[in-house]
């Protein structure tokens, strides 16, 4: 099914190197930057320790991300639980389906999150919105919590994958026939981080066999990782329709003597951090294995030039 997404474009040039470039797990184990071991020591595998100065970069790359969305994409920042109950999960579509992937608190009842999207989206839950607060556009922090059901292999090999990792969500509630610009917009606010960093990237759209069973609609930013010699998907924007809506009960309302409909709900992630960290790394890397600090992040560093 994969072979038949199709690659919208690409954006920046990939980066010349006069020397074989590292991957980031070599760079970060010689330069005592991620702790492999210690993850493994404290929680098990799938879990690493960032440290000095990548565990600076990736603060600082939350603070960029939800700065930008905020003040120039005009989203509302919210901070939410990173637990849940079952019925938000539900109202989004992971449970029942997805049960096996996700983390729960067996004496509470409790859900850790798998991704923003749960929670903010849930705060509309068997709500009535006013047509003229449309679109609504939020933009979250969490940390996000799965499984990862995958054999050991290159594809898990270091912090590609994790059990536990940080990620930066935007979602939208619109009207439906405002549905389609807003994702081409959720997808340019999120391309935007990466232009703003200049990481080599490309738009893919994903085929109906690839879509999610709740997505109507959905586009794959993925960047390249020249250490890795991969691309790797740092967001998924989807257009979920009235699907979650239904399952949530969230409607709106054109007027006052209007029968209430159901929005659609959109999301994507702005980004998610250990991709957009690794991209960083192996993207900015130097012959000794010092990584140059983006012009957009030097702000957040100050004056720092290299990690």
């Amino acid at each position: 099914m994969k072979t038949e997404n199709v690659i919208i474009s690409y954006f920046n040039a990939k980066k010349k190197f006069d020397f074989k470039p590292k991957t980031h797990y070599e760079i970060g184990k010689k330069r005592d930057l991620i702790d492999f071991e210690g993850g493994v020591k404290i929680s098990g595998t799938r879990f690493y320790i960032l440290k000095k100065g990548l565990a600076k970069l990736q603060r600082m790359l939350i603070n960029f991300m939800l700065d930008t969305h905020v003040t120039q994409h005009g989203y509302e920042e919210v901070y939410p639980p990173y637990m849940v109950n079952e019925v938000c999960l539900i109202g989004t579509g992971q449970l029942p389906k997805f049960a096996d992937n996700l983390y729960k608190d067996n004496d509470s009842g409790f859900w850790f999150i798998p991704t923003a999207e749960v929670p903010v989206t849930n705060m509309y839950r068997n709500e009535i919105i006013d047509i003229n607060l449309l679109p609504i556009k939020h933009v979250a922090y969490t940390a996000c919590f799965r499984k990862e059901k995958m054999s050991a292999g290159k594809d898990t090999k270091g912090i590609k994958r994790g059990h536990q990792f940080d990620k930066v969500e935007l979602v939208k509630i619109t009207a439906p026939e405002a549905a389609k610009e807003e994702l081409f917009s959720l997808i340019g606010d999120a391309q935007d981080i990466l232009n703003k960093l200049d990481i080599p990237h490309r738009l893919v759209k994903m085929c109906t066999g690839d879509l999610s069973f709740s997505a109507s609609e959905k586009y794959d930013i993925e960047v390249y990782a020249p250490g890795m010699n991969e691309w790797l998907e740092v967001s998924s924007c989807s257009d979920f329709g009235s699907f979650q809506a239904r399952r949530a009960n969230i409607k709106f309302r054109r007027d006052k003597n209007s029968k209430a409909e159901f929005v659609n709900t959109l999301n994507g992630s702005g980004l998610a951090l250990p991709r957009v960290m690794i991209a960083i790394i192996e993207n900015y890397q130097t012959k000794d294995g010092y990584i140059r600090i983006p012009n957009s992040l030097k702000p957040y560093f100050g004056i720092e030039e290299f990690i």
